[in-house]
């Protein structure tokens, strides 16, 4: 994933927050939770400067907790991440078994959907014949 933006000059902390759809907050609890690859630069003045590397990570962090991701899996990520090479095989099966969990959601969501497809049909064939009346009424 790369940024919207490829320029190599620090971004501040709202800056990042914009791109990355996360709140000044939420950046300020991954880093403390550890959920970064690497350490936040701090002006003199003690104002975070993110790079373009930790936007990328943070819009891979985004998308890791939006497909539910549990924080203490993304944690050990980043913290793998942050150790180098030489554990790849335990990323990718932290990455897998992830995958998993998303394609069993992905699968219960279709079954969800096909039957609200099918009522959805029998809703309207019933409309359009002018036969909806007593569709599930429970005084019927």
């Amino acid at each position: 994933m790369a940024t919207t933006e490829t320029s190599a000059e620090p971004l501040s902390i709202g800056e990042v927050a914009e791109q990355t759809g996360l709140s000044v907050h939420a950046l300020r609890f991954y880093e403390r939770e550890g959920l970064l690859v690497g350490p936040v630069q701090r002006t003199s003045g003690g104002r975070r400067r993110y790079t373009t590397s930790d936007v990328d990570w943070l819009l891979i962090c985004v998308k890791l907790r939006e497909s539910g991701m549990p924080l203490v899996d993304l944690k050990r990520f980043a913290e793998l991440v942050r150790h180098g090479s030489g554990n790849e095989a335990e990323r990718l099966r932290l990455l897998d078994a992830h995958r998993q969990r998303v394609d069993a959601q992905i699968q219960a969501l279709e079954e969800c959907r096909s039957v609200i497809a099918w009522k959805v049909g029998v809703y309207a064939e019933h409309l359009a014949r002018g036969e909806a009346g007593g569709l599930w009424d429970p005084t019927a």
